[in-house]
């Protein structure tokens, strides 16, 4: 029974890092103080590591997720029409703090997202 448990307890399914850090998020893109610039993601974490759902209205192509060292994070890309965009986030607290690179246009973006308003 208690290995049992010990299993239950080290799947990704009962990982709370895992419920938050999935669901809708309102990303932080501004660069200008007084200029706000957000845009949707939605994190879908699967129970095999996977992640799928949106960043910047574009389709998740690839994507992982994992809980350790206390922090639990997600690893994605991302494609436009000018090519693919690499993104890395972690949960802090009740927000997201990430990157993202886009190779093709060569800059690196740092972001945070807070939990989308439901309504």
């Amino acid at each position: 029974m208690i290995a049992a448990l010990a299993l239950l307890a080290a799947t990704p399914a009962a990982d709370p890092g895992r419920a938050a850090l999935a669901g809708d998020w309102t990303v932080d893109l501004s660069v200008k103080p007084g200029e706000p610039y957000t845009r949707p993601m939605t994190l879908v974490l699967a129970d095999d590591g996977t992640v799928s759902g949106l960043f910047y209205q574009s389709p998740i192509d690839a994507g992982r997720w994992k809980t350790a060292r206390g922090r639990t994070c997600v690893s994605f890309r991302t494609h436009d029409d000018r090519g693919p965009y690499h993104t890395a986030a972690c949960l802090v607290g009740d927000t997201v703090q990430g990157q993202t690179w886009a190779e093709a246009r060569t800059f690196l973006f740092n972001w945070s997202a807070v939990r989308a308003k439901q309504g």
